[in-house]
């Protein structure tokens, strides 16, 4: 098989077999690409040059399929072998491939002008790098939109579901126990799940339409170089940007990373990029405690961390994942560009989208069930439940991490999504509401009015900076989670990485408390 587009190289391969008396047929892919490039290839006459049938053919198109079968089975029944002596040397295969294109190939001078200079731009260390910046951001707007829209409407049908479903089972005297599990955990469990789903689906689809075109190769090249100080190839720099609006969206792109171990390295280090809903939360609470002068070196305090916490995560982990005798330079040929068959990047998007959310789900269920046996108080009240018990237990160390009970709390809780953390503190400091209510139902985790009272009067600035870095480096939230496992396909790196991530944010609030004492 060779590729059309660049017949040239490809025949490199067909000369290694030139005198072997093996009978052959020559494979002719990507003639769609090859037309829009200019180039046009007699096939008749290459077939006469050669003595083996030729078939053009695009692999994305089903039609072609059927003359590849008829030659197939033609050859079977008389089959032809290339009737030429072996070619021992490079200089003679390169020889025999230039006789054998001569007046069989001619391209279109003006589509390879058109092409090199999109590239002069395209591969330009300045202007190429502002481009892929606004393409990527632009994919993750397109997907954080389809995104609202998908969650939209699966809250729009699961919200009054769940509360029909609630009246039924009150009225037939269910346990409140299995309602508030039913209502409470596993229909979020459902919108956390299509959530996450959603997100992959548009972040699926921008990048599957880039690899296509053909332009994902040069971002790779344009950030291979700054990338690969850290063990990681260019197109890694994706991700990280798409962290920025959701740690789901920047543990997908690291899908297009064909090395496991960078792409594992990858998606630890996009853990520590400030998702959308930790952005949402932070300045809240920083604002509350410091005012908006104050909140906002905190908040630039926090970006600037995460560059020291993505380090950390390279030097930690990068040496397993990422070993440097296995890095090599990038050496690569970048491939044309062409169209995209739309309905095949359709079907594969989907097919990757309900496998993630079907995996999904069962990860999610079973983090957000544990966290549900640990957090249910009998009657709704916070201080029956298991994990109060043992925050309020544990109190003496916490507190040593600048972290109160109703601040460890919480600080578990925005592990389950960051959206329900000023929720959780309007319910633990005693303005209403259930623990439960308010972990699992993250739409509605912004609506206490007087957060900002609460927060003054009952943190130190202290420990509110202690916190604001605990939940910011703390692990996502469980769909990012599930995100991991899905990606890595490996339970013990998942685990690995959830794991430092916790235990480094509580390190990290004992650090910031304990320094923020000296000044405040």
């Amino acid at each position: 098989m060779a590729d059309a587009s660049q017949l040239k190289r490809s025949l490199y391969m067909l000369a290694d077999f030139v005198g072997t008396q093996v009978p052959a047929i020559l494979i002719l892919n990507m003639m769609d690409v090859a037309k829009d490039q200019g180039i046009s290839i007699n096939t008749k006459l290459l077939s006469e040059k050669l003595g083996i049938p030729v078939v053009p053919m695009s692999a994305i198109q089903k039609k072609d399929y059927s003359l590849l079968y008829e030659t197939i089975e033609r050859s079977l029944v008389s089959p032809n072998i290339i009737k030429e002596n072996a070619l021992t040397s490079a200089e003679e295969k390169m020889n025999y491939i230039d006789l054998l294109l001569a007046d069989v190939l001619t391209t279109s001078k003006t589509a390879q002008r058109a092409f090199t200079n999109f590239d002069k731009t395209a591969l330009s260390p300045v202007k190429g790098k502002l481009m892929a910046f606004g393409i990527i951001l632009g994919i993750f707007l397109l997907a954080m939109l389809f995104a609202g829209v998908i969650s939209g409407a699966a809250s729009a049908i699961l919200t009054p579901a769940s509360a029909g479903l609630r009246t039924l089972m009150e009225h037939i005297r269910v346990h409140p126990l299995f309602v508030s599990l039913i209502c409470d955990v596993l229909v979020n469990v459902l919108y956390f799940a299509l959530m996450m789903a959603s997100f992959v689906l548009g972040i699926t689809l921008g990048f599957n339409l880039m690899e296509e075109t053909g332009y994902l190769a040069r971002i790779s090249f344009l950030f291979d170089h700054t990338m690969s100080k850290v063990g990681l190839q260019g197109k890694t720099i994706m991700p990280f940007f798409m962290g920025l609006g959701c740690t789901i969206a920047g543990t997908t792109g690291t899908r297009v990373v064909d090395n496991w171990g960078q792409r594992v390295l990858a998606i630890a280090m996009s853990w520590a990029v400030p998702c959308a809903a930790t952005l949402s939360v932070v300045p809240t609470i920083a604002i509350a405690l410091f005012g908006s002068n104050g909140g906002f070196f905190v908040i630039l305090s926090i970006f600037l961390f995460m560059f020291l916490m993505m380090w950390a995560v390279y030097k930690i982990f990068g040496s397993s994942l990422s070993p440097k005798e296995d890095r090599v330079g990038l050496i690569m040929e970048l491939p044309p560009y062409h169209k995209p068959n739309f309905g095949n990047i359709m079907f594969v998007t989907f097919h990757r989208t309900l496998d993630i959310l079907f995996r999904a789900l069962r990860v999610i269920s079973l983090v957000s069930i544990v966290f549900f046996v640990l957090t249910y108080g009998f009657g709704g009240d916070p201080q029956s439940s298991i994990l109060y018990r043992i925050g309020v237990f544990i109190e003496p160390a916490t507190m040593f991490l600048g972290l109160k009970w109703q601040a460890f709390l919480a600080f578990c809780a925005s592990a389950i999504s960051k959206e329900s953390l000023l929720g959780v503190l309007n319910t633990l400091y005693g303005a209403g509401g259930n623990l439960i209510h308010s972990t699992f139902g993250a739409k509605a985790a912004g609506s206490a009015t007087d957060i900002s009272q609460i927060l003054s009067a009952n943190f130190t600035k202290a420990e509110g900076l202690a916190f604001i870095f605990a939940i910011s480096f703390n692990m996502p939230c469980v769909s990012a989670l599930a995100a991991t496992a899905r990606e890595t396909h490996s339970v013990k790196w998942t685990a690995k990485i959830g794991v430092f991530y916790t235990l480094s944010a509580l390190l990290v609030s004992c650090i910031v408390y304990h320094v923020g004492l000296l000044f405040f």
